[in-house]
């Protein structure tokens, strides 16, 4: 047992009961009884389903509240398998909604290879920029171009410290204070955006991203589920009012690296802001990975389009008949991450002579039309305009 030393014990005598009260709602204890003064808490473990943990909160400062709390700290280090010092340091964070990415890399438990967790944080930021995306406007192919809230979303997402189990990844999104305490619907509710008595009050967008977050992974795996049973890919585009998009199949792919090693997705809620719908955790396979592969690319294809993309870069090739069409090696502006590509061109009439140009002399060139899938790549059609930057 983790037996809290005088430093935690003087630090955790300056915690209010709200915030005791805030923390254990939010890791799953519920409130069962007044008792003289003090409110039972209880919570089950699927270890020992008929016995739960209980712990006693203080209502008020009395002459035994640290006392009180000191034991509140060391049951808590007990269920959570944890110091006290990073259970003390949580309690004074603010308010967050939070996810767990539970990986299964091979090695020691605790450990995982450098390169599956460069996969795993670059996949989980792509999630996180994914819902945000869709909290804003659901579509089925989120275009490159991210509105301002989106990245200011992904600014706020935190990383805390590991858990224990495997190599779990612990994240989470501060929400401001929230003025009503009152419970919001599922985004699968049917009237969660009706404007009759039963509607959906405002909320903090950083909820409305960690809802839609979970609601896209659970359509994600249901999806795949359906595509695995039938032996044919599922409609994923019916999903994508709750959350599912292309873009946040590819990051759960991402996340499993090139191995396609199996994880899982588990969310804790603030209970600032209350969430009465049930968020079981969401496991993904290696079977569920490949299917989520081939149904952002059907996606892409189907619904891909991205209007008056700007591509800079230089001319590597010219083809086609009358040299029409041209492959430009270079970057996409809308792109946050700014990766080099190959583009096929369609080139104007009035674009020919300058694409020659620039491909002769190695000069650079920005182009602007219309952006879609071209099989493995991409295809730039309908040009607005066609610019060489000249040396």
């Amino acid at each position: 047992m983790n037996v809290i030393t005088d430093a935690e014990f003087e630090e955790a005598r300056t915690l209010g009961p709200d915030t005791l009260r805030r923390y254990l709602s939010g890791k799953g204890w519920r409130a069962d009884r007044e008792l003289s003064g003090t409110e039972l808490w209880e919570r089950y473990v699927e270890t020992e389903p008929d016995q739960p943990y209980e712990v006693l909160v203080p209502a008020e400062r009395r002459r035994d509240y640290p006392g009180r709390v000191a034991d509140i700290l060391e049951t808590l280090a007990l269920v959570e398998a944890r110091p006290p010092a990073d259970i003390l340091r949580e309690m004074r964070l603010p308010p967050s909604d939070w996810q767990f990415l539970r990986l299964v890399p091979p090695g020691p438990s605790g450990t995982a290879p450098l390169l599956d967790l460069v996969s795993a944080l670059s996949g989980l930021r792509e999630l996180h920029t994914a819902a945000a995306s869709s909290a804003l406007t659901p579509q089925r192919v989120q275009p490159g171009q991210k509105p301002q809230a989106v990245k200011d979303h992904v600014a706020a997402v935190r990383l805390d410290q590991t858990r224990v189990g495997s190599y779990v990844v612990a994240a989470h999104t501060p929400l401001p204070p929230a003025p009503d305490p009152a419970p919001w619907p599922s985004l699968f509710d049917d009237d969660a955006f009706s404007d009759g008595p039963g509607s959906r009050r405002p909320e903090p967008f950083p909820r409305t991203v960690s809802r839609t977050l979970f609601a896209g992974v659970t359509c994600a795996h249901a999806a795949a589920e359906e595509t695995l049973r039938r032996d044919s890919l599922a409609d994923f585009a019916s999903y994508a009012d709750a959350g599912l998009s292309a873009n946040l199949c590819e990051a759960l792919v991402k996340i499993a690296g090139e191995e396609r090693r199996r994880f899982s997705l588990s969310f804790a809620w603030s209970s600032d802001v209350r969430m009465e719908q049930a968020s079981p955790p969401v496991e993904l396979t290696r079977a569920h990975l490949e299917v989520l592969e081939v149904g952002a690319k059907d996606l892409r294809e189907k619904w891909g389009r991205e209007p008056e993309a700007i591509l800079h870069g230089v001319v590597t090739r010219l083809s086609g008949q009358g040299n029409r069409e041209a492959t430009v090696y270079g970057t996409l502006l809308h792109e946050d991450d700014a990766r080099t590509r190959s583009v096929r061109v369609d080139l104007r009439p009035e674009d020919v002579d300058k694409a020659t140009r620039a491909w002769r002399h190695g000069l650079e060139v920005a182009v602007k039309g219309d952006l879609g899938p071209y099989g493995t790549g991409l295809r730039m059609r309908q040009v607005l305009g066609f610019a060489v930057r000249e040396g």
